[in-house]
């Protein structure tokens, strides 16, 4: 499943934390799923000063 993500980084943050908070134990297991490459999300993210935090599971 090839998933069309939000252009946008702030709504593409919500979208992402709020994927990894209800569906997806770890960011690996989300891309993987939804077929997203995850050297492109974390650089987006990165670029409005977000990272993930396997953690709490999410971009903090």
């Amino acid at each position: 499943m090839n998933v069309s993500l939000p252009k946008d980084p702030v709504l593409l943050l919500s979208y992402v934390n709020l994927k990894l908070r209800d569906f997806y134990p770890t960011l690996e297991d989300m891309c993987a799923s939804l077929d997203i490459d995850q050297k492109e999300l974390t650089q987006k993210l990165s670029e409005i000063d977000y990272e993930y935090s396997p953690e709490h599971n999410q971009f903090i």
